[in-house]
């Protein structure tokens, strides 16, 4: 039984939105002012489009923690999340002295993206709600995927000004634990963790079955990740990346760019964890019996269902960019993720054919397949259809733009049909949320400090 930490849990209020930069920063500055014996505030960096990035400091102890809230914008329970931490760190004594670190927590990593998600962060929360205010940035224009990398012929060294204030912060506390709060859209939790900690990922199994949750059983994020038991995997190197194109016959370079703040730890002896958890989740999420479905059969019926997505999304986008005049974020991001759904079938297709791929798929293999369809659609084609949105409001209403935008329109209402139709998703908490992912930052940092004392 869980002792301290399940009391901890219970310390996490209802919510019924998601808090937006301001109110983040405003709650951080607030709890700054009424607590100056313990807690600090001060800027670590600045967005590309000029907003100051706050860190609150809390605490004396003698270990250091980091954690950064919004580090892919269209991901906010971790704002909710850090104000919670922030709020128990300032007002609890015991609790301070109980977890023996000093922790730095970042209110947003990303301000100018998140405010991009912003529309959809008071509900509904549907999926359609969702894709249509959704944004996620090009990938050399994401905070989490800009850390330097060399490795073979790939070198990347466009590091963002918000990236470089992590670095900054990471560089000068050395932290013994950091995550940054990522969560993700649909299905089961799981989790990144860099090094195996096998106490550890016990304590953070149990945590989402707390709320009713399941733990994820589907497809991993991407092939090359390794899994070091249901739902719980290693962090994701480039390295392993790079390799895994390469053997697969693909040029590495044209897949991978920027590493992540996992890699960037590594030289502090860091314990790095990261909880995804969805919005949305159903009883196949783990649900791991057989199907009549072979798996590399799944694998090429979900590989031709994204090149399709991305054979849509790409002839509205080839059609309209002659007269495009804006170059906004929403058309950059386009640019950036139709070529790599497109990428993504060819790795499945790729990858189909190993031996080992010729057993039954499991139902919640089938799930996850189905759901990154819809994902892909809702999100990718949101943005495209955001874009031009945006060409419109600014009075470039040339006959491509204007029939791109109502040919899309009309395809992503099917799409937004098709995710809606007969879904057994389940809306789960805010609050059940903001519960699993302080669960685990108070289990992670406890493990890092002094291995495992929060089970009674």
């Amino acid at each position: 039984m869980l002792d301290r930490l399940d009391e901890e849990l219970d310390t996490v209020p209802d919510f019924d939105r998601f808090a937006t930069v301001d109110e983040v920063h405003d709650r951080l500055a607030g709890l700054a002012a009424d607590h100056p014996d313990v807690a600090t505030l001060r800027r670590i960096g600045t967005s590309r489009l000029g907003d100051p990035m706050l860190c609150l400091t809390v605490g004396d102890g003698p270990r250091h923690a980091i954690v950064a809230a919004g580090p892919h914008p269209n991901e906010p329970i971790g704002g909710l999340t850090v104000t919670h931490l922030a709020g128990r760190l300032c007002r609890d004594t015991e609790l301070r002295r109980a977890t023996g670190c000093t922790w730095h927590i970042v209110g947003c990593l990303d301000p100018d993206g998140t405010r991009l998600n912003e529309g959809w962060f008071a509900g509904p929360f549907t999926k359609t709600h969702y894709g249509r205010h959704f944004y996620r940035p090009a990938g050399d224009e994401q905070v989490e995927w800009t850390f330097p990398f060399a490795y073979k012929r790939a070198y990347f060294d466009r590091v963002l000004p918000e990236t470089l204030a992590l670095m900054r912060l990471i560089d000068d506390v050395r932290p013994a634990f950091m995550t940054t709060l990522h969560n993700g859209e649909s299905g089961g939790v799981f989790y990144y963790l860099n090094r195996p900690e096998p106490e550890l990922q016990d304590v953070l199994k149990t945590l989402p079955g707390r709320y009713g949750v399941p733990l994820h059983a589907g497809e991993p994020e991407h092939p090359s990740v390794k899994q070091l038991e249901q739902a719980v995997y290693l962090t994701p190197a480039m390295e392993d990346a790079y390799d895994y194109f390469e053997a697969l016959g693909q040029d590495p370079v044209e897949h991978i760019g920027g590493a992540a703040s996992d890699s960037y730890i590594k030289k502090y002896g860091t314990l790095g964890l990261t909880a995804e958890i969805p919005y949305w989740t159903d009883a196949a999420a783990d649900d791991t019996s057989p199907t009549s479905t072979r798996y590399r059969d799944l694998l090429h019926a979900h590989a031709a269902e994204l090149r399709a997505t991305s054979d849509v999304l790409e002839r509205v986008l080839s059609a309209v960019s002659p007269d495009l005049v804006t170059g906004s974020p929403f058309l950059r991001a386009s640019r950036s993720f139709i070529p790599m759904v497109a990428g993504m079938a060819d790795t499945h297709s790729g990858r189909a054919g190993a031996p080992e791929h010729d057993r039954p798929a499991t139902v919640a293999e089938l799930a996850s397949c189905r759901d990154t369809v819809h994902s892909v659609r809702l999100r990718f084609g949101g943005m495209l259809l955001r874009a031009l949105e945006g060409e419109l409001a600014v009075g470039n209403a040339t006959r491509a733009v204007r029939e791109g935008a109502r040919e899309l329109a009309e395809t992503y209402g099917r799409w937004c049909a098709e995710a809606e139709a007969g879904a057994a998703d389940e809306t789960i908490p805010i609050r059940h949320l903001v519960a699993i992912q302080y669960g685990a930052i108070l289990a992670g940092a406890d493990r890092a400090v002094r291995g495992p004392s929060w089970r009674s």
